[in-house]
């Protein structure tokens, strides 16, 4: 006998050893006991989480097998698989006429007379029964426990192996499927692709009827993103849905963990029925997705009603998921952010470039409001200045809105409304619903179709210049919260281009002031010349010559001496008439500029070529600025260059003044060192205009002036 049952373990152990799939180990080691015991029926049975057994495999000496394979039968009462199943230790019936239960009954109807069972036990869990019986009218052997023990130790072996190689086989298949994942977020593959995939890879490798992916809104809703059926159908529509108490979203949403439900029977709500009676869904399990320490999201798969049930692990192997969601969502983030850094310094390049090129600030105001509509994807952006008077001047606007929103338009600053909230409180404002907007300006934003804005001061020196402000539509998303400080960014450029451009107003008006009070103490001081002092050297002059012809002839040496005072004095007059026709001549202001240069040319002491242009009197301050510049650089050239001709040439047939000045002197000039022309540029720029000197060691100078005349004209007046 105990050769007969080495050899039948023998067998069986050869095809555990061999890893043969535990259904044919099971057939053989049950057939292998009941023929070695002697026993009419022996069967292997498998305890449920239901408090039932599942018959894994029935062998009958005689080929009948009562309870066919996979039969689910209740336990309960008085008998061996029962016994087992409470006590988890090997359990006899010597005879089943007192037996009970749903199973003892049956062996009783079916003549089991006695019977033996020995527990299953896998990784120190009871995994089931082997039982054996006997008819009536025999008994079993003493030891059969004990024999079937052997037994069942290859049993527990085979499912053990076979456990381990399905885990294997379960962890290979989890890793391959991770890393496809992982592969599309290394990849920076879009969210969207990324949650479909993690859904469908989710879905198939817990064996699920279902898996959805859902987002947590800020107004207690979900919102499906991506779903995965195992018939290859999705019902669920995208949402949101509402949080209802109970259900597994609303669990995880208000634990922040994993959470499951075994049993949809006893989940309230609209949604819970739904996905119980409309889905078929029995069970589910669901992790929270967390990017970056925040709630975002959750993955839930759902088992259905024919579906075997989870296995105790789901959850974490739902976590290694939702981890590559985590960071596919904090990547593409953070490219969104990067991109939108370099996008955001990109515009402000290209603002501060206008800024620093001094361009008008109508320019700087036009260039910020389209730099600044394209940057935060808004349908309208403006730029206005407050007024003293309780208004608002628009100054640039992004996108004209027809004829409602000119540049120009002025709006009176009351009411509930973006705008009159900044000029009262000179700091960034924000309206998400313009619903309950008021004033003429709220009132009209809201007709135009306008939900949302957002406004930002535009401090000059210290002082609420007016204000950069952004309109979103209705039923688009609200601006992300740092929208203010990304609007306060521009809002420095600009009060940077208002201060430089006021500075640089108030430096040409206190230049343009200089020059005036310059010019007009040269007509003075030329005025007293020739109203003065020069009439009385000529009253002077008379009385010598006066004087000089009464002297009697015997006084010769008196009447040369009074002779030689009126030649010196007359001399005199002469060199001071010339002072005061430097000093501002009369020509320029009777003859004009061609006059008054001809006359330079007279006196010049280098030969000059002139070439003028100029049929008409232009503005007094630029034709006395053109005559000092000419005559200083024919100073310069006399005293300086050693040149052999000057060239001047004039144009002023257009709205600017060109004058050109050059010599073929030495060259090497540098107005830094006090050649006179310093006072000369301070006096073109102060009418807007430019004077450039090139001049390169012995090629000569060449003095190049541009001025606009009508501008000239502006400033006169102004001044």
């Amino acid at each position: 006998m105990l050769a007969e049952e080495q050899a039948a373990l023998r067998r069986v152990a050869t095809l555990v050893a061999r890893g043969l799939p535990p259904e044919q180990v099971f057939a053989a080691v049950t057939e292998e006991a009941g023929r070695l015991l002697g026993v009419e029926f022996a069967t292997l049975g498998r305890y449920e989480s239901d408090d039932t057994m599942t018959v894994v495999v029935h062998w009958s000496r005689t080929g009948d097998f009562a309870p066919p394979v996979g039969s689910r039968l209740i336990l309960g009462g008085t008998n061996v698989s029962t016994l087992v199943f409470r006590t988890g230790r090997a359990a006899r019936i010597e005879s089943y006429a007192d037996a009970s239960g749903p199973l003892g009954v049956a062996a009783h109807e079916d003549g089991v007379g006695s019977g033996v069972g020995t527990p299953v036990i896998v990784a120190g869990r009871l995994w089931g029964v082997m039982a054996a019986y006997s008819p009536l009218g025999r008994s079993m052997p003493a030891d059969a426990e004990a024999r079937l023990a052997n037994f069942t130790e290859l049993v527990a072996t085979a499912i053990a192996n076979a456990d381990s190689r399905a885990e294997l086989a379960r962890l290979a298949e989890e890793q391959v499927a991770l890393r496809r994942v992982a592969t599309l977020v290394a990849r920076g593959t879009p969210p969207e692709q990324v949650f479909a995939a993690v859904t469908e890879e989710a879905g198939r490798l817990l064996g699920t009827g279902l898996a959805v992916m859902s987002r947590y809104d800020s107004d207690d809703t979900v919102t499906i993103l991506a779903s995965w059926a195992a018939n290859g159908e999705h019902p669920l529509v995208r949402g949101p849905w509402p949080l209802e108490e109970g259900e597994l979203a609303s669990r995880i949403f208000r634990t922040g963990r994993p959470v499951r439900t075994d049993d949809y029977a006893g989940v309230p709500g609209r949604i819970a029925a739904f996905i119980r009676e409309e889905l078929g869904i029995r069970s589910a399990v669901g992790n929270p997705i967390v990017v970056e320490g925040r709630l975002w999201g959750a993955l839930i798969v759902h088992s259905k009603q024919t579906d075997p049930p989870f296995p105790p692990d789901a959850e974490s192997r739902l976590a290694g998921f939702t981890e590559l969601v985590a960071t596919a969502l904090a990547n593409a983030e953070s490219r969104g952010k990067l991109a939108r850094l370099a996008e955001e310094q990109a515009a402000l390049r290209r603002v501060a470039t206008l800024v620093a090129h001094g361009v008008p600030p109508e320019e700087v105001f036009a260039a910020v409001v389209e730099e600044v509509a394209g940057l935060l994807r808004v349908e309208f952006a403006a730029m206005s200045r407050f007024e003293s008077d309780g208004t608002m001047t628009t100054v640039a606007t992004s996108n004209q809105i027809g004829e409602r929103f000119p540049v120009g338009g002025r709006w009176p600053l009351e009411g509930k409304n973006v705008s009159t909230i900044v000029a009262q409180s000179g700091r960034p404002a924000r309206m998400d619903s313009y619903a309950d907007a008021s004033g003429p300006l709220g009132s009209a934003v809201r007709s135009w179709g306008f939900g949302s804005s957002i406004g930002t001061p535009v401090i000059v020196e210290g002082r609420l210049w007016g204000m950069m402000a952004s309109y979103s539509p209705l039923g688009k998303p609200l601006p992300p919260a740092d929208t203010e400080a990304r609007l306060a960014n521009f809002t420095e450029l600009v009060a940077t281009a208002i201060a430089n451009a006021e500075s640089q107003a108030e430096l040409m008006a206190s230049r343009a002031r200089i020059v005036a009070a310059a010019d007009e103490t040269r007509r003075r001081i030329e005025r007293d010349l020739h109203d003065g002092i020069q009439q009385r050297l000529v009253s002077l002059g008379l009385e010598l010559r006066t004087a000089q012809s009464g002297v009697p002839l015997q006084l010769d040496e008196l009447a040369g001496a009074l002779s030689h005072a009126a030649d010196g004095l007359a001399s005199v007059f002469d060199e001071l008439r010339e002072i005061s026709h430097g000093i501002h001549p009369a020509i320029l202001s009777k003859g004009g500029l061609a006059p008054a240069l001809n006359a330079l040319r007279r006196r010049s002491a280098v030969p000059v070529e002139l070439d003028l242009h100029a049929e008409r009197r232009l503005p007094e301050p630029i034709e006395v600025a053109a005559y000092y510049v000419v005559s200083e650089a024919l100073t310069n050239a006399a005293k300086h260059s050693q040149a052999s001709v000057v060239n001047v040439e004039l144009d002023a047939r257009d709205t600017v003044l060109r004058l050109t000045i050059r010599d073929d002197g030495i060259g090497g000039a540098d107005p830094r060192q006090g050649s006179g022309l310093l006072g000369l540029r301070d006096r073109i720029e102060a009418l807007g205009g430019t004077l450039h000197v090139t001049s390169p060691a012995g090629t000569g100078t060449t003095l190049l002036i541009e001025i606009p005349v009508e501008g000239a004209v502006q400033r006169g007046r102004r001044q």
